[in-house]
Order: structure tokens, then C-alpha cells, then sequence
């Protein structure tokens, strides 16, 4: 019987089991920790964005760079199968804003545990606490992997071992020394999906807020890089929340830039104008301060009159055209300026890893040493939020899994 060693018991390393195990293969995952998915239990805030009811084709445009290099794995496991996969496992799914795909339960733990059901079901063992050290290959082969003590043999060997994001979950990068040393080129990691820090104090004393149905763009120089549309959070060090992880793609520690928030991107210039003056004149008695609590939620009214310039207590009715403007200006226009990335640890998911022009895309397979596959956060790809990350990892596994036993795709 073929037998199969799994370094990672993640979300890719689970489905490579699963898809393995079903055709027959004898199935081990190495898991470092004492449970399986750590990662994927804080996926979606707890609540697993397991995948994105799009087709594959979207799924690809939303991994800029080396998107094309996921076809064959999506249409092995795309988002479709992803759902009706979940749904046969005994989950039940529903499908929010941005065609994201969450458990009805809203709890990861429920994902976690039906694949591990499946996977007692399916015979796989799970070793936890198992620490590999390195990969066992010779003469260009794999041969199995390194343990404290002792060698474990292999017919081949699926490295899942994520990134370098959330390292209390097991991703301290390992996976990415034992490729180097096989003679695999890295991309450079860094950072992707990540809070930003800002220079703004202002920015900070809003720690907590949420805004949505908000427009972000990113800017450097002048030059408009990007934006986005949808929920955003501030914290005590700058920004963070869906659109700004997406926008944090732009960025990198040594091209940083700015941010300019457009907090009424649904009203049109005439129509905000319309609305501004109307407000105005609804609390013509009262003092301009008092005049934006039905526009701004009330942490934001201080610093957007500070920014515009127009005196807190000067009367609504005496407020000038062109102080008007200002205000307007602020509300399209609320800028931020970026000073760094929060932390690796701090991201979503790892940016770079193996390079995918040493990974055959059909198989998962290592162009370099026969027997030896990588999927997940390993290699060289990264997507934006929505579940399109997970969907990586689930459909990159279980293409390695089908693969690395022989079985055709």
C-alpha cells in the first residue's frame, strides 16, 4: 500500500489526507501541536470564510501574481465542490456579503471537527506533538521525514506547513528551511493581509470604531494604487478590517504610502452638497458641532471639524460656502498616511514561499525532488479576503493528496 507522510494537519494537510486516504493510501499527518486547524479555527474571526461562491475564474483573478498557477488545482476542488464537500460532511453552510461562505453555526470548531471525523473515518493516523526536523531525501527522491530519534519512511511526503503568520499556531516556517535546503528557490516572504500603522494621532484616539460602506483608496506620490469598498476598523496604532488587509497588498515596508477615506462613496458630489446644506439648515440654531450626528457617528465628528478648519461653535446658519466645501472635501477625502505594516505575526496569510516555477501546478508535485509535494500557505501565493486564501489551501491539498498517491486528476 502507498504510504503517505503529511507535515501540517491545516487545512491544506487535512484535505491532502482526505483525498489520499479515500483512494486507498496509507495516510500519516505529522501535527506539531495537540490538535488539528489551529490556524483555521481563527479564520474569519472564529468563524471560518471557508471558501466564495464564485466560480473559478474569479477565485483566480483574486490572487494577484500567481493566480494562473491555481487553475487546475480549482478545478480539481473548486468553490462549488468546496460547498457541496462541507455540506456532505454534515455542514451546514450559508453565504454573507461579498459572496463569502461561512458554517450556519458560525463556529470554526464545527469545520474542524467534521474533518477530523472524516479522517478517523477514513483510517488516516494523526501523530500530534510530532516534530519533524527535516525531510529524508536521496538521490533526488524522497525517502520520508526526520523525527527526533528516528527516520519515518515514506513513499511520499506532502509538506503543509503554512507560512509564517499566527506562529502560535504552528507556522514558524520550517517547511520553507527543509525546501531551501532540497535545493527549492523562496520568494521572499513578507507580510500580506495585514494591519497598517499611521502617523495620525487622530487616528488612534478612534480605537474601536467601525465604519462601513466606506471607500478606501491607496495612494504613493500622487499615484492612486488602489481601493476598495466595504468595513474598516481603527485601532490604537492605525487601521485594520477587511478592506484595509486587502489594501495592505499595495504596501510593503519599503514602499509605504497613504490612504484617503471617502466616507460617502454611495452620494454623488450634487447629492452630498444637497445633503450638507440640509443639515445646515436643519440645525440653523445650533452650533456646527451639533450638526453631524446624523451624518458621522459621534467619535468622528471631533476630527472631521478639526480637519475641515470650520470652528466647532460657530452657529450652523453662519457656516460659508466655502467652509461648506472643506467639509466636503474631508468627507471624500479623509486621509491617512501609512508608517509600516503591523507584524508578520499579525497577518493573515504569508506572501512568497516556494517559488511556483519549481512546483508542477497539475500535481503539487516538486519539479526537483520526486515524491515530494507542497500545498497551503508554502508556496508562493496569496490571495485577497474572502475565503479565496482557504480555498487555496483546500483545493492545493487535495490536488497533492490525489497526486501523491498516483491516483490521475
Amino acid at each position: 500500500m502507498n504510504k503517505l507522510v503529511i507535515v501540517g494537519g491545516g487545512a491544506a494537510g487535512m484535505l491532502a489526507a482526505l483525498a489520499a486516504s479515500a483512494a486507498g493510501a496509507q495516510v500519516m499527518i505529522c501535527e506539531r501541536n495537540r490538535s488539528l486547524g489551529r490556524k483555521l479555527a481563527l479564520t474569519g474571526k472564529g468563524r471560518c470564510n471557508l471558501t466564495n461562491a464564485c466560480s473559478v475564474e474569479e477565485c483566480i483573478n483574486n490572487f494577484p501574481g500567481n493566480g494562473r498557477f491555481l487553475y487546475s488545482a480549482l478545478h480539481n476542488f473548486s468553490p462549488g465542490h468546496c460547498q457541496d464537500f462541507f455540506t456532505e460532511l454534515g455542514v451546514p453552510l450559508k453565504v454573507e456579503r461579498g459572496r463569502r461562505v461561512f458554517p450556519v453555526s458560525d463556529k470554526s470548531a464545527d469545520i474542524i471537527e467534521a474533518l477530523r471525523r472524516r479522517l478517523q473515518r477514513q483510517g488516516v493516523e494523526i501523530c500530534y506533538e510530532a516534530r519533524v526536523l527535516d525531510l529524508w531525501a536521496e538521490n533526488g527522491g524522497i525517502k520520508g521525514v526526520k523525527l527526533a530519534g528516528e527516520n519515518l519512511e515514506a513513499d511520499s511526503v506532502i509538506v503543509a506547513t503554512g507560512g509564517l503568520s499566527y506562529p502560535a499556531t504552528g507556522s514558524t516556517g520550517d517547511g520553507f528551511a527543509w525546501a531551501r535546503r532540497l535545493g527549492h528557490s523562496l520568494i521572499a516572504t513578507r507580510p500580506s493581509l495585514v494591519p497598517l500603522e499611521t502617523a495620525e494621532a487622530w487616528s488612534w484616539t478612534l480605537s474601536g470604531l467601525t465604519l462601513k460602506n466606506v471607500k478606501v483608496t491607496a495612494w504613493r506620490q500622487g499615484r492612486e494604487l488602489g481601493s476598495e469598498f466595504g468595513e474598516m476598523l481603527f485601532t490604537h496604532w492605525g487601521v485594520s478590517g477587511p478592506l484595509i488587509l486587502s489594501l495592505s497588498r499595495l504596501f510593503s515596508a519599503d514602499n509605504l504610502g497613504e490612504l484617503s477615506i471617502d466616507l460617502k462613496p454611495a452620494l454623488s458630489p450634487e447629492q452630498l452638497e444637497a445633503r450638507l446644506q440640509r443639515d445646515l439648515l436643519k440645525f440653523s440654531r445650533k452650533h456646527f458641532t451639533n450638526c453631524l450626528h446624523e451624518l458621522l457617528p459621534a467619535a468622528l465628528i471631533p476630527v472631521v471639524i478639526d480637519l475641515c478648519g470650520i470652528p466647532g461653535d460657530k452657529p450652523a446658519n453662519q457656516v460659508t460656502k466655502k467652509e461648506r466645501q472643506a467639509l466636503a472635501g474631508i468627507l471624500r477625502h479623509l486621509p491617512l498616511t501609512i508608517t509600516s505594516l503591523r507584524p508578520m505575526s499579525e497577518a493573515v496569510i504569508t506572501a512568497g514561499g516556494v517559488s511556483t516555477k519549481e512546483i508542477d501546478p497539475k500535481t503539487m508535485a516538486s519539479k526537483l525532488i520526486k515524491g515530494l509535494y507542497f500545498a497551503g500557505e508554502i508556496i508562493d501565493i496569496d490571495g485577497y479576503t474572502g475565503g479565496y486564501n482557504l480555498q487555496a489551501a483546500f483545493a492545493t491539498g487535495w490536488t497533492a493528496g490525489m497526486a501523491a498517491i498516483g491516483n490521475s486528476l
